[in-house]
């Protein structure tokens, strides 16, 4: 009976505690991205006022190198550029805040090195 009632009390606890630690969590949402070669990619995208705020990072860990990047939302182009990764870290980071489309969004960040050819891709649904 004791071994019950103490299981009761902690699944009580766990089912009140896990809408408070999502709701004190940030309100953006995050992906990690794949890259064709040794690279790594994120993006994160965060409804605010009305629009999207988006940011997407590469880091190749070696300074001075250009890329290419687009920011996609449902397939249309909302950015294209040119990054360049900078120390300390050897990366890149393109911070956007594009229109919010009617419905649900698909974010999409793809960069490509222009010295190797390598090519990172990151994508977020908000």
């Amino acid at each position: 009976m004791k071994k019950l009632g103490i299981a009761t009390v902690l699944a009580s606890l766990a089912a009140v505690a896990a809408p408070g630690l999502a709701a004190a969590g940030s309100d953006d949402v995050r992906s990690n991205g794949k890259c064709s070669g040794s690279s790594t990619s994120k993006i994160k995208a965060k409804a605010r006022d009305g629009r999207l705020e988006v940011e997407f990072e590469v880091d190749q860990n070696k300074n001075g190198v250009p890329w290419k990047v687009k920011i996609k939302d449902n397939g249309d182009v909302q950015f294209r550029g040119t990054a360049t990764t900078k120390a300390p870290s050897g990366s890149f980071s393109i911070e956007k805040a594009i229109a919010d489309q009617s419905g649900a969004d698909t974010i999409k960040g793809v960069g490509r090195n222009k010295k190797t050819g390598e090519r990172c891709v990151a994508e977020v649904k908000i």
